[in-house]
């Protein structure tokens, strides 16, 4: 376990932005010998093997094609998602004020905003650029403190404890640096694309985004819990990960992971797109074929579970308040925001209980609203057998999120497992 947990916090911490994350994940997938497949390439009747393939350089399917008739096995799915709430740099960002320079944002998401304040901002993502004669790509990642949004003193508002709201478009444009109104993104961008690729060119386009730059790290006087940005979703996607490259090729076994569920999944690089949908029609082109394979195939849909907060028990259904390192959590909703059902719940059920993994069961508080998933979106678009899962976690959505130093082992033996049973998952 801890050698995973010491994994996880390295991928979560190099991977501020889906892009980064998806191209840290291709990095691993080489170093383990999957080979990359380019979209716009002709697929022959590809072989058993390791394969991956990326779209929007922000979401990526890899998957092993087994030895075993998939006809019979089934495809073997885990599902998460790259991206997470945050700050996102609008295109004409720059505003100058009392001699400072500020970056107008837009939230992606479902942000909680309130713990974004005093907190040291860097910056990440991808930028478009024109040399002259062709057009690039490149991420690039600041990495230092390189903003700040600090909070307003409560001399100023006596009130802020019990009724301070926050306005996004006033309140919350982080400070870069004390300027001559000069400075321009542009220079600032063009410095970073020099600094980090040696290369100059006109900026035409960026998707950046603000992070904290305070690292992963356990917490707990006996290391309990880890602490992080983004355990929202890359927790699923690195444990999904790991769990794919211990599969052994003998069932065909795949990990999607998409961008853009925070916002809805509608995107060409979404859930709700076509991405996984075509890769499955062009590894099995055959209709009849690829609908016998759906029929007996399963996908984990893994996504984290909202964790019993001690101080806001109540938030909580009693019987259903999923508590810290105690194992998975089967989350299930009778509105269909989450997948399960009770075939699959099951199934999930037994793997856990085969593999002496604990598991927790969760649905909401039937006063109030659902989140969903990539599950019911995924199950949909391609009519696969699905369920929605995920480790338990506090603050979730917020610039640091917590959870149980356990769990993410848990989660990893059961995926494994998942990945590896020989028999066609379901009930007979």
């Amino acid at each position: 376990m801890p050698a995973l947990n010491e994994e996880l916090l390295a991928f979560i911490g190099k991977s501020p932005t889906p892009f980064h994350a998806v191209a840290n994940m291709s990095a691993l997938l080489d170093e383990n010998g999957f080979k990359q497949l380019d979209e716009g390439d002709y697929w022959s009747q590809t072989e058993p093997g390791r394969y991956y393939v990326i779209r929007n350089q922000s979401s990526i399917v890899a998957f092993v094609l087994g030895s075993a008739d998939p006809i019979e096995t089934g495809i073997r799915l885990v599902g998460a998602h790259t991206d997470s709430p945050c700050l996102r740099v609008k295109p004409n960002p720059v505003t100058h004020k009392h001699s400072y320079l500020q970056l107008g944002v837009e939230v992606y998401g479902g942000v909680l905003l309130n713990p974004w304040f005093d907190r040291d901002l860097s910056l990440a993502g991808r930028i478009t650029y024109s040399d002259g004669s062709s057009i690039h790509n490149r991420l690039i990642d600041f990495t230092r403190a390189a903003g700040v949004i600090p909070s307003l003193a409560i001399h100023l508002d006596r009130n802020v404890n019990d009724s301070r709201s926050i306005n996004p478009q006033k309140h919350i444009p982080p400070i870069l640096l004390q300027t001559d109104e000069t400075s321009s993104i542009d220079d600032l961008l063009q410095s970073q694309l020099e600094e980090e690729h040696n290369a100059k060119g006109k900026i035409l386009g960026y998707e950046l985004s603000f992070y904290d730059t305070n690292p992963p790290a356990f917490v707990g006087i006996n290391n309990d819990f880890i602490a992080s940005a983004r355990l929202d979703n890359l927790l699923s996607c690195f444990v999904g990960l790991k769990a794919l490259l211990s599969a052994d090729g003998t069932a065909t076994t795949m990990l999607v992971c998409n961008d853009h569920e925070e916002v809805g999944s509608a995107s060409a690089a979404g859930a709700q797109g076509p991405f996984l949908k075509s890769v499955i029609e062009r590894l099995f082109p055959d209709g009849e074929s690829r609908h016998r394979i759906t029929a007996n195939s399963l996908l984990v849909s893994t996504d984290n579970a909202h964790g019993i907060h001690p101080n806001y028990a109540d938030k909580h259904d009693a019987n259903h308040g999923p508590v810290l390192n105690q194992g998975p959590v089967i989350k299930i909703n009778a509105n269909q925001r989450y997948a399960t059902n009770s075939e699959t719940e099951a199934y999930f059920a037994h793997l856990c209980e085969q593999t002496d993994v604990p598991y927790q069961k969760f649905t909401n508080r039937t006063d109030l609203a659902c989140g969903s998933t990539i599950g019911p979106i995924t199950a949909t678009e391609i009519g696969v057998r699905t369920l929605d899962v995920g480790v338990p976690t506090f603050a979730m959505h917020s610039i640091r999120e917590l959870a149980g130093s356990r769990d993410s082992d848990y989660l990893y033996r059961v995926l494994t497992a998942f990945l590896n049973v020989a028999d066609s998952p379901g009930a007979k």
